[in-house]
């Protein structure tokens, strides 16, 4: 196999366009699997390259090479892992399903069904409509963890596939560069932390760094050639002190040194705000022994070679990180009085801590300590999963993820002993919650090593902590103001959700039958076939959540009524009202209505409104404020509101008293004109020989930007006061 033709590019910088002095041919990949897989399981991962290729033919990627170099880059960083060649084979073809016209079946056919649900695991939902990218993406990560929950190799491979990317986005444009690299540093570096991948985390953080702030990581990068031009003989010369001294003391080890990675260095500084030269521990050396009691003894020997720095040790073998990672940290001042970390472990804790959860397929020895980091990372996953009950939407689950991978954590104790590492900044409800759903729920006090403390305390290491609980307590919406875990929120959420959709039925049902009763019936007197035809056309699955648009407020009981006795017929959707297609739905519970705006007041998005429905003329939208209002005494007001994500321009009037100069109306024109807000038309009220009103009307977004139009066009010099038209006051300059 290794004649093979097909070659892929190995490691590119970020910030620069990539380059073809280093290739690899996908003979050498297979030569490389001769290290750890037999030759039909080899031959497997060649079949699954063929198909890939053949798939991939006619497609090129950004740099304009052949794209089949991306999948055997990502095949090549899981081969260097020594993962299994099923997920060799799922990385091989794991864009088929979304690039090309492979479907799951036939992977499925050909490969089986467990690389098929790895590929399709990895795809992102191409195929399905959302109103915005970050939806999109929150959605396709939602999707991924699921499939994770099934197979953990889903996210490897998804890691791997980030870090070719990652290794070869000088490719593309500045915007897209910084998006992909902003999305690694927030969630795939910290995942791959929480599933203990070390190796994948450190050059993921350090690329992500490179592109998203590449100011900012050349600066720290010059500060470290400044302050440590010889670091490479400093660390050399320390790692030699090291082992020297532990050979003397018959401990058999292999010491390395290394420099901090430029990320965990501004991370640092930001969280502790202190400046670079403010900073120890720029330097870390890694020890590695054979037992657990050398690790110990070890610690003792460093520790009579350079000071310790008080409060600088840690005992990660004791306590294990959420992921897995054992070691024992310790911090010492060491050659030239510059402090250096320690970090000793042994062959087993350094292979988990590079490695992770991969370690459960790639080191079948000793697998003891493996199937426990499995296990772990297992576990978290299942407890995403039993949350996301209470969670809404994607994004509200994406944002639950990223708190849970909070790498920073507190151990704290139960009353009977037993540890719960909770994120740093837990409060006591948070350790509620992670004991039990129920205990969180009916929480009341707490006791914090026998003292009594509020929920909302934040707790530290080797605190014991004692929940006090009540059958009939609940919980408080304010909690979701300081809990941390995404677990406490999830369940928080999920219990308000709940009991605000039973409160908000019974206040439906009950606006929905007065409405009834104006009219003279009763919900008996509707047919069950209305009321499904109803339900069909307005996309509602149920009478229940008919019941709970109306008492949320998102539903007017008038219209619903209309609808269900004839009065109004609902649209379907794309139907042409007088020849042309309504306008997107920006009224909460009005398909199929015609919907006008009052020229009166012009409303517009984020103005609180009022609606006059008229049989002949539809629903007309006024502000609150509006003076025609007042003016009605039927009684034909209806409250209503602006849809949640409204897009598209509307019309709004703004007067703007200017001095009588010349050129004064194209200078105000022109500033309306920068905001990005079109000019429908204008007029000119002359009131004195000084002194002229301008009166434009303009398309704006939102009253966020029609704020920014009048704070812009305040500020020139010739305007003298700029109001809105309607009831608002005017904006006077300087007030």
């Amino acid at each position: 196999m290794g004649d093979v033709s097909v070659e892929i590019r190995g490691d590119v910088p970020v910030d620069s366009p990539p380059e073809c002095d280093k290739r690899l041919l996908i003979g050498d990949l297979c030569e490389y699997l001769e290290g750890y897989l037999t030759p039909e399981q080899i031959g497997e991962v060649w079949d699954a390259f063929c198909f890939s290729a053949e798939a991939h033919e006619t497609q090129k990627r950004q740099s304009g090479e052949p794209y089949i170099y991306h999948p055997i880059a990502v095949t090549k960083i899981l081969a260097e892992m020594r993962m299994d060649q099923n997920c060799l084979m799922a990385a091989m073809l794991h864009d088929v399903l979304e690039d090309t016209v492979v479907t799951k079946a036939q992977l499925a056919e050909r490969y089986g069904d467990e690389v098929a649900e790895l590929v399709d695991g990895v795809t992102k939902l191409g195929k399905m409509d959302f109103k915005s990218k970050a939806e999109a993406q929150a959605a396709n990560f939602r999707k991924m963890l699921l499939a994770v929950a099934k197979d953990i190799r889903v996210i490897i491979i998804k890691l791997a596939d980030r870090l070719h990317n990652m290794r070869t986005l000088g490719a593309m444009r500045l915007d897209k560069r910084r998006r992909i690299a902003k999305e690694t540093l927030e969630i795939y570096a910290p995942i791959a932390n929480r599933f203990g991948i070390n190796s994948l985390r450190l050059e993921l953080e350090k690329l992500g760094f490179q592109s998203y702030w590449p100011y900012r990581f050349k600066v720290i990068r010059n500060r470290l050639d400044q302050r440590f031009g010889n670091r490479d003989e400093l660390i050399t010369h320390a790692a030699d002190a090291i082992r020297l001294r532990l050979q003397q003391e018959g401990i058999k080890c292999q010491v390395s040194g290394r420099e901090k990675n430029p990320y965990s260095i501004y991370k640092k500084m930001r969280e502790k705000r202190v400046q670079f030269d403010d900073l120890v521990d720029v330097f870390g050396f890694r020890i590695v022994v054979d037992r657990v009691d050398t690790c110990y003894r070890a610690l003792g020997v460093v520790h009579n070679l350079y000071k310790p720095k008080p409060g600088g040790f840690k005992d990660y073998i004791a306590i294990p990180k959420a992921n897995g990672y054992q070691s024992l940290h310790t911090i010492l001042i060491g050659p030239q009085g510059q402090p250096i970390e320690i970090q000793i472990r042994t062959e087993d804790m350094h292979q988990l801590a590079e490695s992770g959860i991969a370690a459960h397929w790639a080191y079948k020895s000793n697998s003891d300590s493996k199937d426990k980091v499995y296990r772990r990372a297992a576990e978290w996953l299942s407890n995403l999963l039993d949350n996301q009950g209470g969670i809404g939407d994607s994004i509200e689950f994406l944002e639950h993820v990223k708190i849970d991978l909070f790498p920073d954590e507190v151990y704290v104790f139960t009353p009977r002993g037993d540890i719960k590492v909770l994120p740093k900044c837990a409060t006591i409800l948070d350790f509620a919650y992670a004991v039990h759903t129920d205990v969180g729920n009916r929480c009341v006090g707490a006791r914090v090593d026998r003292r009594y403390a509020p929920l909302r305390s934040r707790l530290f290491n080797g605190q014991t902590v004692e929940i006090l609980t009540r059958t009939d307590a609940a919980p408080n919406p304010s909690w979701l103001n300081f809990v941390v875990t995404g677990k406490a929120r999830a369940h928080i959420r999920s219990y308000l959700k709940n009991m605000k959709q039973q409160e908000a039925i019974a206040v439906g049902r009950r606006l929905l039958e007065h409405e009834l009763h104006s009219q003279e019936l009763r919900m008996d007197d509707i047919s069950p076939e209305r009321l499904k035809l109803f339900l069909d056309d307005i996309s509602v699955g149920s009478f229940e959540e008919l019941l709970v648009d109306i008492g949320l407020g998102n539903r007017m009981a008038q219209l619903v009524v209309q609808h269900l006795t004839g009065q109004l017929k609902p649209q379907a959707s794309g139907q042409k009202i007088g020849g042309v297609l309504p306008d997107p739905l920006v009224i909460k519970g009005t398909e199929g209505m015609v919907v006008r705006f009052a020229k009166c007041c012009r409303p517009i998005p984020g103005d609180e409104i009022t609606a006059v429905f008229n049989p002949g003329k539809g629903l007309v939208v006024h502000r609150q404020e509006c003076p025609n209002l007042e003016r009605r005494t039927d009684g034909s007001w209806l409250d209503v509101a602006w849809e949640d994500a409204i897009e598209g321009d509307f019309s709004s009037e703004i007067r703007v008293a200017v001095g009588n100069q010349r050129g004064v109306l194209a200078t105000v024109a022109a500033a309306i004109a920068e905001t990005g807000s079109n000019i429908e038309n204008v007029s000119i009220d002359e009131r004195d020989g000084l002194t002229s009103t301008l009166n434009f009307v303009i398309e704006v977004k939102d009253r966020k930007h029609l704020a920014n139009v009048m704070r812009h066009v305040r500020a020139l010099p010739k305007v003298l006061r700029i109001f809105r038209s309607g009831r608002s006051g005017p904006v006077v300059k300087g007030g």
